[in-house]
């Protein structure tokens, strides 16, 4: 009778590890996120979310992380704030999962961020750059990006040194074109320029002829904005339409996309911007990422695609860092990290602030994107002044 019971319960168990082989292994790290598949981000989310699973692929063809499978969980935010919050709370309370990376956007960021901070969850932010979002005392948003209030100072710096004086400022009532804004502003009283015609618009808007009108008549220097891709690209085609002149034409974000230079063509050119990172940076693994990229998706990647790659190294870094994904721990390694990846240096101060990268100046030339500043980092020299329409 015990031969016979214990030869049952050895079959049973036998037969547990057949059916259920899954019990013998770790469970997956789920890293949690929300995208902007659709709304206005839709095009720049999209490539955030292409360097995410890079990584992931990356990481899982290393072996894992801490000897697991990485899995990535991401919903659509739709570019809203409100739908952003709702998602970080369904990943961290009804997914559970083990890390977070942050959305795309400053003001997605700044929703998102309340919800990790409320669950004390540590989320690397890879797609927001306004100061704003670590002034608020949190301790659990660690920055990617180049704040967006130093986005402008190189090229401020490149006009100031060829004596221009009178600013347009436009800017996207956002939360990140208000930051670009507020540092050109500080910046131009620093250089001794003057902001002598100054904007805001709404998100949604694309007409600009109105406002085109009144910057001619200010007879400006430059024209700086703090927006968008399709905000910018907007704005060019109108500046042509109105023959709006100026030396210099510089915008966040759009000229740092290669759609800019696609939609305009030749309206493009001459046309300056920023960057937070570009293939031909001198960083360890850049040059391989944008190949591999490249023939996985088609196309070069933006920076959003290098900073959604990024974020995922950081994490990476900062998981094997603490030996766990146990939260305490891994927001003091994110503290802690002062580390380079593909997508550049990342080191921030007590608040979770970005203070290790350098921003990077673009523009548009013969039909491609070049960083032109800082000259150590460039692959062509500035060209100016922007060539007046009637001379094209």
């Amino acid at each position: 009778m015990n031969r016979r019971y214990f030869l049952s319960s050895l079959l049973s168990v036998v037969l547990a590890f057949i059916i259920f082989p899954a019990a013998t292994h770790a469970k997956d790290i789920v890293v949690g996120t929300s995208v902007a598949l659709t709304g206005k981000y839709a095009r720049t989310g999209q490539e955030q979310l292409q360097g995410f699973q890079m990584w992931v692929d990356e990481v899982n063809a290393r072996g894992g992380l801490l000897g697991q499978k990485v899995s990535l969980v991401h919903y659509d935010d739709e570019s809203k704030p409100e739908t952003g919050a709702k998602l970080y709370e369904k990943l961290i309370t009804d997914d559970k999962v083990d890390l977070l990376i942050g959305p795309y956007s400053s003001d997605v960021t700044m929703a998102a961020s309340t919800v990790a901070e409320k669950h004390n969850m540590p989320m690397v932010s890879s797609g927001a750059s306004a100061s704003e979002i670590w002034e608020r005392g949190y301790k659990n948003t660690f920055g990617l990006y180049t704040l967006a209030e130093i986005y402008m100072d190189q090229i401020l710096e490149f006009g100031k040194s060829k004596g221009l004086k009178k600013i347009a400022l436009i800017y996207e009532n956002t939360a990140f074109p208000r930051g670009v804004a507020s540092g050109v502003k500080t910046k131009a009283k620093q250089l001794g320029m003057q902001v002598v015609f100054e904007e805001e618009y709404g998100k949604a808007s694309t007409d600009f002829s109105s406002m085109i009108i009144k910057i001619k008549a200010k007879k400006v220097d430059m024209v700086i904005g703090g927006s968008y891709l399709p905000d910018s690209t907007a704005f060019m085609r109108q500046a042509k339409e109105n023959r709006l002149f100026a030396k210099i034409f510089a915008f966040a974000v759009g000229p740092g996309l290669p759609d800019f230079g696609q939609n305009l063509g030749l309206d493009a050119e001459g046309v300056m911007g920023n960057t937070q990172w570009e293939p031909t940076l001198k960083l360890p693994g850049a040059k391989e990422f944008s190949e591999k990229y490249k023939a996985k998706y088609g196309h070069e990647p933006g920076y959003h695609a290098g900073g959604g790659y990024g974020a995922g190294y950081v994490l990476e870094a900062a998981v094997k860092k603490a030996g766990s994904t146990d939260r305490d721990k891994v927001r003091a390694a994110l503290f802690a990290l002062d580390t380079v990846n593909a997508f550049g240096r990342f080191k921030v101060d007590a608040t979770g602030k970005q203070i290790g990268k350098p921003a990077y100046a673009v523009q548009w030339l013969g039909g491609e994107r070049h960083v032109v500043l800082p000259a150590e980092a460039a692959t062509a020299k500035v060209t100016y002044p922007f060539k007046d329409w009637g001379k094209r």
